[in-house]
């Protein structure tokens, strides 16, 4: 069972409050509207005195702001460092070849590559708590591998980002869409969710049902508008103008949806299947039976029900269709059973329902219904907020984010590129724009950025070229002086030193050793399973029981919205890459290919560059009198895939 949400703790608190014990204090008037709320400022590029340096519009933006602080950008860093970081910010891979001389070629080469949208996937699927796995009393999600490959595919087609929003929140109302396109709405149709025991009563169950629908909007909220909605819950937002009525206008969007399993073909080929698939569903259930009672001919019994279950799959066209994690609308109504004792929930397909506000967040202390809308600081072309009206409301939400929030829903993507490029963020808390959050320490750069990103038809692409081609994002990440004035590189006078995530140091060993398979796309597997040869994104995220081999290096649980990775540095992870199999496997298969190429060949293979004279000397002494002998190698093989190079991107 999963643990409460931090907004169900603040429920219970206030459950509390109600029979007696402290209660929230009421409003005490209006909240300042969040920067963030403001249309686009665009104004002409700031001066500069070095006007040599910029590159990009970016350049005079950043340049403007450390003149005036007294300080200058460091220098641009060596071509094989400049290579090593593009390679691994766009692909997530080392560089597989020397660089072009053009450096914007080189950059639109690399964003053409395939891996180009695994690498950006993972981002994304960080934000939308992919899982591959969840608990087994859940509806299977052994499909869910056909939305991370949508979203890699999304990603590697550009396609604009207002539209990648519209698909993964309804897709099943664009009619250019088809059944094959439903997997796009695994951003609904993954989410968490969580035990309901039915023999309980409606009562309880009421409030795990409404933590789900929190759950949903707070993902929302903060993947696309970089606002904490769900705060609005239980009373209006203490610190933005967001009120509880906004927020059971948006919850009764998804009190209008059931998660469900739906074909990726037309009814045509459907039908069938589904007929199929519910005889030999009866069938397995005869045979559990059979298998309780243990008759004497169990054997002869059970063979012949197989036989006539392969019959039907062997005879039914399309039999194994791949399904989506997908959403139906359907309201949703917790109610007793009937003629018996328990819960029921009670689904009103392809009907919405409003929500009544629920006082203190309390759903069994109702106030008036609340019409789906839209946030009401976001007004429509009507001024007044967007209503939803058609089925549960998913499109006209999805279209009220990129067109009524544009300018915010915008900047939040912006500054989410702009974050894993460089970092850290123009707004270095991703997720919360509001009043809460940080400011941005370049305003004026971030509405520029958000603005032409909009006129360039929301391509990411277009995004990721402006950044790399800019002056700044080439800078070196020696800057002695900068470090020490400005150590946060809150003026970004410098490149900081960042390390790899898990993903790609994974991906780079598997890389350096020859070892890794690059096909794209499919179904996932153990990513401690030592066949796994495959990138890191194909390994199986599990909601329940995550791996260990994950768990250790930072990666996020699967069942949150994570804007960014936590890093650590533990006793752990340094025995993981002492003592782990896959450490100890792969300097094996480096020790050997080192045993004929040599050190030389080795630092070139792994950094792309000759080893120093101390580095060489060192390698000589270590390996003395055993040239020929595997295991010295694959030790030293390992002090070079477990050592800083290794980890960091420059």
């Amino acid at each position: 069972m999963r643990l409460p949400t931090p907004s169900s703790l603040c429920l219970t608190l206030l459950l509390l409050a109600a029979q007696g014990t402290a209660i929230a204090k009421k409003d005490e008037g209006p909240k300042p509207v969040p920067w963030s709320f403001a249309p686009l400022k665009r104004g002409p590029l700031p001066q500069v005195k070095d006007t040599a340096w910029p590159q990009t519009r970016i350049d005079y933006f950043i340049l403007a702001k450390m003149e005036a602080a007294g300080m200058q950008p460091a220098p641009r860093a060596v071509g094989r460092v400049l290579q090593r970081r593009l390679a691994f910010d766009l692909t997530g891979l080392p560089p597989a070849e020397q660089a072009a001389a053009d450096w914007s070629r080189t950059v639109d080469e690399t964003l053409r590559s395939p891996h180009y949208g695994e690498r950006w996937a993972r981002h994304w699927l960080d934000l939308a708590r992919y899982t591959d796995q969840t608990p087994d009393w859940l509806d299977s999600t052994k499909y869910s591998y056909l939305y991370r490959d949508w979203v890699v595919q999304s990603l590697n087609e550009d396609m604009p980002y207002d539209r990648f929003v519209l698909r993964q929140l309804a897709t099943d109302f664009l009619p250019e869409c088809g059944p094959q396109d439903r997997v796009a709405l695994g951003f609904i149709g993954l989410s968490p969710t969580y035990f309901k025991e039915l023999q309980l009563p409606p009562e309880i169950i009421k409030t795990t049902v409404a933590d789900e629908w929190e759950e949903h909007v707070d993902a929302i909220g903060r993947t696309f508008l970089g606002l904490t909605l769900a705060c609005a819950r239980c009373h209006d937002h203490k610190s933005d103008p967001i009120s509880a009525q906004d927020y059971y206008a948006l919850a009764g969007v998804f009190a209008s949806v059931k998660l469900s399993e739906l074909p990726t073909m037309k009814d045509e080929f459907w039908k069938p299947v589904a007929k199929a698939r519910a005889e030999v569903a009866a069938m397995e259930k005869q045979m559990a039976d059979l298998k309780k009672k243990k008759p004497k001919d169990l054997a002869e019994q059970t063979k012949k029900i197989e036989t006539v279950i392969a019959s039907i799959k062997t005879a039914t066209p399309h039999y194994h269709m791949p399904m989506a994690n997908a959403v139906e609308d359907a309201a949703l109504y917790v109610v007793n059973k009937e003629k018996e004792h328990g819960t029921k929930l009670d689904y009103k397909m392809g009907m919405a329902r409003d929500l009544e506000l629920m006082k203190r967040g309390n759903p069994n202390d109702l106030g008036a219904a609340v019409p789906r809308r839209f946030l009401s600081m976001f007004p429509s072309k009507t001024g007044l907020p967007r209503k939803f009206t058609t089925g549960s409301g998913r499109l006209e939400l999805a279209q009220a984010i990129v067109e009524d929030a544009a300018p915010l829903t915008a900047r939040v993507i912006v500054n989410r590129v702009w974050k894993h490029h460089f970092g850290r963020g123009l707004v270095d808390t991703p997720s919360e724009f509001g009043n809460l959050g940080e400011a941005p320490t370049h305003p004026e750069l971030l509405d520029d950025l958000a603005g032409r990103f909009m006129e360039h038809g929301w391509s990411l692409k277009w995004l990721h070229r402006e950044i790399l081609n800019s002056a700044t994002w080439q800078q070196s990440s020696i800057a002695a002086a900068s470090e020490q004035r400005d150590p946060e590189n809150k003026l970004y006078a410098r490149m900081l030193r960042r390390r790899l995530d898990w993903e790609s140091w994974r991906d780079a060993i598997l890389s350096a050793t020859g070892q890794i398979d690059l096909k794209i796309g499919g179904q996932a597997s153990s990513i401690s399973d030592a066949k796994n040869l495959r990138r890191s994104l194909y390994g199986a995220s599990d909601r329940q029981d995550m791996d260990p081999m994950l768990r250790i290096h930072d990666v996020p649980d699967p069942g949150a919205h994570n804007p960014w990775r936590t890093e650590t540095i533990t006793p752990l992870q340094g025995l993981f890459a002492l003592n782990s199999p896959f450490m100890q496997q792969q300097s094996e298969v480096l020790g050997k290919w080192a045993m004929q190429h040599r050190v030389d060949a080795v630092y070139a293979r792994l950094f792309g560059r000759k080893p120093s004279a101390h580095e060489a000397s060192v390698a000589q002494a270590f390996v003395s009198g055993r040239e020929n002998d595997a295991t010295i190698w694959a030790q030293y093989a390992q002090a070079l895939l477990a050592g800083n190079e290794m980890l960091f991107v420059d």
